[in-house]
C-alpha cells in the first residue's frame, strides 16, 4: 500500500455523526475530528486552488473542500475581524517561543490605554456566504484567535501574569473581564447562524505535569468565563467543545461537571493516552482525537493505522469518540502517517 496516497472517501458529509458523538451516542459510522490541518496539506488536497488569484473567502472555501475530500463532516473556522493580537507586540517567529515575549500590559495605565477589540467587527456574514457554497451535510465550527487565558498571557506575559494574580488581583480580574466579555459576545453571536453546528473554546491550560496556574486561580479567573461561554453555546442548542492542551487531572471535574463541556480535544501520550482517557470519561465527555502527534511522526504508517483502528474498535457500540490527532496536523507531520490514521476510519465505513 502507498501510504502517501490520498485516501478514497465513500459517502457524503453528515454532521449528525459528530453531533451524536458530542451527545455521547453512537454515530452511524466512524467519524473524524481535527482542529486544523496545514497549508501544505490543504494545497495538496485542493490542487486546483491558486494562491496567485486567491481571495480571503477562496481560502476558506479551499479549507472546507479539503476537509470534505478527506471525509470530515465539518470545517473549523476562524472569522476575520476579531483578534486581540493587533495590540500585542509580535513575537519572534520560530518553532518555539517564550510566553513572556511581546507583552504590552504592565500597569493600570497600560490597561486603560490598550485598544480592546470589538467582537461585533468579526465578519459574521462570511458564515452565510460559505453556508450557501459548502457541501450539503457539512457544518462550520468556529473558534477564536486564542482563548481567555492565552490572550491574557499574550497581553501580560506568563511570569508577569503569575505575579499580577498575587500582587494586584483586581487588575488581573479586570484584564480577564475585558477579554472574557468580548469572547462571550463573540460566542453569543456566532452560534446563532444555522451553518454553525458547534463551537470550540480553544484555550491551553497546562504544561505536561500541571496546570499553568493553580486550580484555585483557574477557578477564580478563568473557569467562570468559560462556563458562561458554554452556557451561551448551549442556549443556541449547540454543543461546546474544549480544545485545551496540558495536564488536566486536577481540573477534569471542573470541565465536566461545572463548565459542562460536551467534548474535549487535545491528548498527549506523555500526559494520558487517549485509550485511558476514553475508558475513564467517555460516558460523561466526548473524547475527540487523541492519536498522539509525536507517535504519528515517529511511527511507521502501519503502526499508526493499527492503533487508530483499535481505538475505533474500542469505541464501537459505545460511541462518544471521534478519531483524530492529539492536537492538530502541523506541517512536520508526514502525510503517510496522517493518511494512515484517517484511512482506519474510512476503511470501516
Amino acid at each position: 500500500m502507498d501510504w502517501n496516497e490520498i485516501p478514497t472517501v465513500r459517502g457524503e458529509p453528515d454532521f449528525n455523526n459528530l453531533l451524536s458523538i458530542l451527545q455521547h451516542q453512537v454515530p452511524s459510522r466512524p467519524t473524524l475530528f481535527e482542529f486544523f490541518l496545514n497549508d501544505r496539506l490543504y494545497e495538496r488536497l485542493v490542487p486546483e486552488f491558486s494562491w496567485s488569484s486567491a481571495s480571503r473567502e477562496a481560502i476558506y472555501q479551499r479549507d472546507i473542500l479539503a476537509m470534505a475530500r478527506l471525509g470530515y463532516d465539518y470545517c473549523t473556522i476562524l472569522l476575520p475581524g476579531f483578534s486581540f493580537s493587533a495590540g500585542v507586540i509580535q513575537r519572534r517567529q520560530g518553532r518555539t517561543i517564550s510566553l513572556n515575549e511581546g507583552s504590552v500590559i504592565h500597569s493600570r495605565a497600560d490597561f486603560d490605554s490598550f485598544p480592546w477589540p470589538d467582537p461585533d467587527q468579526a465578519d459574521y456574514d462570511l458564515l452565510e456566504r460559505l453556508g450557501e457554497w459548502m457541501p450539503k451535510g457539512m457544518k462550520l465550527i468556529p473558534y477564536t484567535s486564542n482563548g481567555l487565558l492565552e490572550n491574557a498571557t499574550d497581553l501580560v506575559g506568563y511570569q508577569q501574569l503569575c505575579m499580577l494574580i498575587l500582587d494586584d488581583p483586581q487588575l488581573a480580574d479586570d484584564i480577564f473581564e475585558q477579554i472574557g466579555a468580548r469572547l462571550l459576545r463573540f460566542y453569543q453571536r456566532v452560534v446563532k447562524y444555522e451553518v454553525v453546528g458547534a463551537a470550540i473554546c480553544n484555550d491551553d491550560w497546562g504544561f505536561k505535569t500541571q496546570t499553568m496556574f493553580s486550580p484555585k486561580a483557574m477557578r477564580q479567573f478563568v473557569f467562570p468565563w468559560q462556563k458562561r461561554f458554554v452556557e451561551a453555546i448551549h442556549a443556541a442548542g449547540k454543543p461546546a467543545i474544549l480544545h485545551s492542551c496540558g495536564h488536566y487531572e486536577r481540573i477534569i471535574e471542573d470541565i465536566i461537571t461545572d463548565m459542562k463541556f460536551d467534548g474535549r480535544h487535545s491528548y498527549e501520550d506523555a500526559i494520558e493516552p487517549v485509550e485511558v482517557a476514553y475508558e475513564r470519561f467517555h460516558d460523561r465527555l466526548a473524547i475527540l482525537g487523541g492519536i498522539d502527534v509525536d507517535f504519528i511522526c515517529r511511527s511507521a504508517p502501519e503502526e499508526v493505522y493499527r492503533r487508530s483502528r483499535e481505538m475505533l474498535e474500542r469505541a464501537a457500540g459505545r460511541g462518544s469518540y471521534a478519531l483524530g490527532t492529539g492536537n492538530s496536523v502541523p506541517d512536520y507531520v508526514p502525510d503517510s502517517g496522517y493518511f494512515a490514521m484517517i484511512r482506519a476510519a474510512l476503511d470501516l465505513r
